[in-house]
């Protein structure tokens, strides 16, 4: 072990006699639990737009992904830990975006790759586009650019290892005794509709309902 992860596993409230600093470590469960997740997180094989080139480009010889330990993209949600949304998310692909979501195991993370996952990019204003992914699942870390180098992602991959590193099991999602509930997938129609808000819509229909109601009763009683 090198002086550098040593001085990282040591880092405690307890003082190790300078005679046992290379036969003894002192850390947290925490550290050991982190630094094991972040060391070991495998992407979902999937992209939807040119930012998913940069993506396969990050996989290349020349950048190393493997010395991060996220070499391994799994083809499949159940057997993966993150998912990196890289290109435009279309009102067509955001309820397999949100179901495969639900299908990865917790732990799970997200990260938003390039504008237009971001929040639309250029095409924001377009009929089929969903202005940002973070609007239907959580986001855990954005990477801006249009689309982003593959530099950029990996700067993203290693503030995501920062992100899990700050992390304590007490205070997890997935240890908690209440149940994770998995997020409503969006309906496809005229438009995306998002069933969380099925009964806000109701409310406001209602309401315009009654609103329009009231010019035939004012009439009629004239």
């Amino acid at each position: 072990m090198n002086e550098m992860k040593r001085e990282n596993i040591n880092n405690t409230k307890f003082d190790i006699p300078p005679e046992l600093e290379r036969n003894v470590s002192i850390t947290t469960l925490d550290k050991i639990y982190n630094w094991g997740r972040r060391s070991s997180i495998w992407p979902l094989m999937f992209g939807l737009a040119c930012c998913a080139i940069e993506m396969i480009c990050t996989a290349a010889s020349r950048y190393d992904l493997s010395r991060f330990g996220m070499e391994v993209m799994r083809p499949t949600p159940r057997q993966s830990d993150l998912m990196i949304v890289s290109g435009t998310v279309t009102k067509k692909m955001i309820p397999q975006i949100v179901r495969l979501y639900n299908q990865m195991p917790e732990p799970k993370y997200v990260l938003a790759m390039g504008a237009c996952a971001s929040g639309g990019g250029p095409f924001k204003e377009g009929y089929n586009v969903v202005s940002g992914v973070d609007k239907y699942i959580p986001v855990d870390v954005y990477i801006p650019g249009c689309p982003p180098t593959p530099q950029a992602l990996l700067h993203g991959l290693i503030t995501l290892q920062r992100r899990i590193d700050a992390q304590s099991i007490k205070t997890v999602a997935w240890y908690r005794k209440e149940p994770i509930e998995a997020i409503p997938i969006p309906v496809l129609g005229p438009d995306v509709m998002d069933p969380s808000q099925f009964e806000k819509i109701k409310e406001f229909a209602r309401e315009k309902q009654k609103e329009s109601a009231k010019p035939d009763s004012v009439a009629q009683e004239a």
